[in-house]
């Protein structure tokens, strides 16, 4: 691969990114027998094989300036590097196109095309280096460095989803980087050799050039909403991401077990773990040794005859399919946010529509469709000029309808598409992060102000619109029974609801222990919610990672939940553990549950009751 030459008069500090494989490379003196390490899954399945250690904590560029006559060939570096740069993600684009489902290629090489725009389309970022570059006399990379990596920090530190936009600046920064210092990432390993692969993090380009041989990836760093997870996903390869520090206590070529399933690293395994793994692989299931094989057309009713709603959470259009082939019952999360990101301006009314009309298609007009309206902050603004100027601390700041109802124009885009496209099915809308009852009245009225425009243009919509409300801050879970009376339904995010009900960040490495749905509190908090639904006749739903996990289904059924809305390819898994329970059964897991008082104490609980359900589900 071309690389640009680094002027003789540039000095630099590179860390190299190196690839090892094999005890020989870099051995471990300090590690010593089994370990397990726990992070986040955000890709199903179990790989098992040695140790591929990527180290890609970047490269750091030492500030050195040039002189002012040599401003001129900065510029022209720097002109050279962002068109390479973007080419370079349009090839990785197309890399990983060619491995994914062509149902789902488009809308996920949207992520690197979304790099070449930026790289290419965006002049703020230009404008900002060759500031520096002319103004400081600084070198193309070390200006680069700096912006960048500024607007890295800037969105970072809010973490949750600040940090998937904080991950693709990364990215960017380090291709133009190694670019323009001929530094370039090692990415040659060719090998037919199964390996996985160990990382501090993975970038979206980086994700995008494993080559076929890596079964699995583990991660110190990264979130489940990352564009690296996204991908993973895609790619249909275990992932565990967010996992703290690790590789230190890991050498190269040391065998490896990657449990997307659990979210679990096991290091050097011994004998009777792997045996039992590889009874699992040898099987194709997991580590439960049961083939997970039920018809979509099979209902998830109880024991005794209840049905239980099982329904799909997807983020690009074409997964719709999938929700289906999975046996559900429609779409109880459509995220609408991978319409901004990447974009140097924000969709059109346009490009909403035609988004969602082809997922209302493809679901058939009797099943429901709930489109959740804008649940981003201020930092995944399409453009740089619009990103945040920096708050303080962003999960309490501007983002969801908080920036919806300071954004008028933004908002009223996404309803009168959300409207527009309610003639094709079944579609009801949903806010997301509401607090108070005012927030969703605003919300309402906007709606109804909308509706009005609509009619008056002669635009046809659905004027019946059901419309409901995420519960996934403590405030809203407290206000239920007054804003059930404001809405046709609710949707529980546990994965809010748990981390702000706690106040721990789940993607910080010391305060994530305290992040557990299992907790006491949680749990009634969803019991106050599901109360305050069934006595205005309100559905409630819950749609966060907690519906997914089939330790919690018996609890989530027990507690009053007759609607589940999870990844598709969970759904086979928590059909079976409906179709094994009673309600009875359910509801005396949840009264027992609700008695105890710590986090540690309902999880080791709920593990013995699915044990008990289905002996073979839970290890």
């Amino acid at each position: 691969m071309t690389c640009l030459p680094t002027p003789a008069a540039t000095e630099r500090t590179v860390l190299h990114p190196t690839l090892a494989l094999g005890p020989a490379h870099c051995p471990n003196l300090w590690h010593r027998g089994m370990e397990l390490k726990r992070g986040i899954a955000v890709s199903p399945g179990v790989a098992i094989g040695p140790a591929l250690v990527l180290d890609t904590e970047g490269v750091v560029i030492a500030q050195r300036t040039i002189a002012p006559d040599r401003v001129p060939d900065e510029i022209r570096r720097l002109a050279d590097a962002l068109k390479l740069a973007a080419e370079e993600a349009r090839a990785s684009r197309e890399a990983l196109s060619a491995r994914i489902d062509p149902a789902i290629a488009a809308d996920i090489g949207s992520i690197l095309g979304g790099h070449a725009i930026l790289l290419e389309q965006d002049h703020r970022l230009r404008e900002d280096v060759e500031t520096q570059i002319r103004t400081q006399f600084f070198t193309a990379e070390y200006a680069v460095s700096r912006v960048v990596g500024a607007l890295v920090r800037r969105v970072g530190e809010g973490g949750g989803a600040f940090a998937r936009l904080a991950a693709d600046f990364r990215d960017l920064e380090q291709q133009l980087v190694r670019i323009l210092t001929g530094d370039r990432l090692d990415d040659s390993y060719t090998g037919e050799e199964a390996v996985i692969v160990l990382a501090n993090d993975l970038t979206p380009s980086e994700t995008a050039r494993l080559p076929k041989s890596v079964q699995a990836f583990a991660t110190e760093s990264g979130g489940p909403t990352s564009h690296t997870a996204i991908m993973a996903g895609a790619l249909e390869i275990p992932a565990l991401v967010g996992i703290g520090k690790f590789l230190s206590d890991v050498s190269p070529g040391d065998l490896v077990i990657v449990d997307g399933d659990r979210g679990e690293l096991v290091i050097d395994p011994d004998d009777a773990t792997l045996a039992r793994y590889r009874s699992a692989q040898r099987d194709s299931s997991g580590l439960s040794g049961v083939r997970i094989d039920i018809s979509p057309t099979v209902p998830a009713d109880t024991k005794d005859g209840v049905r239980i709603r099982l329904l799909g959470n997807i983020e690009f259009p074409k997964e719709a399919e999938h929700c289906l082939d999975r046996g559900a019952e429609g779409v109880g999360l459509y995220r609408t946010e991978f319409l901004y990101i990447n974009k140097v301006t924000d969709p059109t009314e346009e490009e909403h529509f035609e988004a969602y009309r082809e997922v209302l298609t493809a679901i058939g007009r009797d099943r429901p469709v709930v489109i959740r309206t804008l649940d981003i902050g201020a930092d995944k603004f399409s453009s740089l000029s619009g990103l945040l100027t920096g708050e303080k601390n962003p999960f309490l700041g501007l983002r969801s309808v908080r920036l919806c109802l300071k954004n008028l124009v933004l908002f009223k885009t996404q309803l009168r598409a959300i409207l527009r496209a309610s003639v094709y099915g079944n579609l009801r809308v949903m806010f997301p992060m509401v607090s108070t009852v005012l927030e969703l009245r605003q919300c309402r009225s906007l709606l109804r102000e909308v509706q009005e425009d609509l009619e008056e243009a002669g635009i046809p919509f659905n004027s019946a619109i059901p419309v409901g409300t995420m519960i996934e801050v403590p405030s809203a879970a407290l206000l239920a029974d007054a804003l059930a009376k404001e809405v046709d339904f609710f949707s529980i995010g546990t994965n809010d609801l748990v981390q702000y009900t706690l106040a721990a960040d789940r993607n910080n490495e010391n305060v994530a222990h305290l992040y557990h749905p299992a907790d006491p509190a949680v749990l009634r908090l969803i019991r106050m919610v599901v109360a305050a639904g069934q006595a205005e006749k309100v559905e409630v739903n819950v749609c966060g990672e907690m519906s997914g996990e089939t330790m919690y289904t018996p609890l989530l059924v027990g507690l009053g939940l007759r609607q589940l809305s999870a990844t598709p390819r969970k759904l086979p898994e928590i059909k079976r553990v409906i179709r094994h329970l009673s309600i009875a059964e359910a509801e005396k897991i949840a009264r027992e549950a609700l008695r105890m008082e710590t986090a540690r104490e309902v999880g080791t609980f709920l593990r013995e009751q699915l044990r008990r359900i289905l002996p073979d589900a839970a290890d």
